[in-house]
């Protein structure tokens, strides 16, 4: 397993609150990894993938507003 501590950012400076620029930057960043992530677990596992499909629309369907 990885290990869970905050890694180094390579700065000495102390730790400063980010922006709401930066966070958003970084989120994105995630979402692009994310989004490439079950990209490619798709192509490489496409049964597990069209179940997923098939869950995610039956769950869809049986939604209540």
């Amino acid at each position: 397993m990885p290990d869970t501590q905050q890694p180094s950012r390579g700065d000495d400076a102390p730790e400063q609150p980010e922006t709401a620029a930066q966070r958003r930057a970084r989120r994105a960043q995630f979402l692009r990894d994310l989004m490439e992530a079950r990209a490619l677990r798709d192509r490489v596992q496409p049964r597990r993938a069209r179940a997923a499909r098939m869950r995610q629309q039956m769950r869809m369907r049986t939604f209540r507003w």
